[in-house]
């Protein structure tokens, strides 16, 4: 399970946006990190938003990607990514959907990063029917922070 940690409770932001996790899942990440830090403005401000699109945009607005742990902001993503995947939610082309989703909502800072980069083109394989490769992409996009 991945850490109770500010860059995940973002994570967990993008991803219940594409609801990859449920409410419920990001809700007691919020509230348990909220609880260790109840004067950090974002946290707070992320308590009182209900709707993830205007969390999305708040944190996109305050929050400098730069100056955050991005590989583990990154590994959180992957890790909850990769249940996701292997619990078979969606098939190849819903996933992909969501995966594509996921990297428009991103912060510009960090799209064109890797691993995040796969996110844009990783069904690219789909339009000409190869989903062998499909996968192989996103296999590696979701081990990324294994290696």
């Amino acid at each position: 399970m991945e850490p109770i940690c500010f860059e995940a409770v973002l994570a967990y932001v993008f991803l219940r946006h594409e609801e990859i996790v449920t409410a419920d899942e990001y809700e007691n990440r919020l509230n348990a990190l909220y609880l260790k830090d109840p004067k950090n403005d974002i946290l707070l401000n992320l308590e009182w938003q209900k709707d993830t699109k205007e969390s999305i945009i708040y944190i996109n607005e305050s929050i400098d990607f730069e100056k955050l742990d991005i590989a583990l902001f990154g590994k959180c993503l992957m890790e909850r990514i990769s249940v996701f995947y292997k619990e078979g939610h969606a098939d190849l082309r819903n996933f992909a959907a969501k995966m594509y989703d996921l990297w428009k909502n991103l912060p510009d800072s960090i799209q064109h990063q890797q691993p995040f980069w796969i996110l844009s083109y990783g069904d690219d394989p789909l339009s000409w029917g190869d989903e062998k490769q499909c996968r192989s992409i996103y296999e590696k996009m979701m081990n990324y922070y294994n290696t």
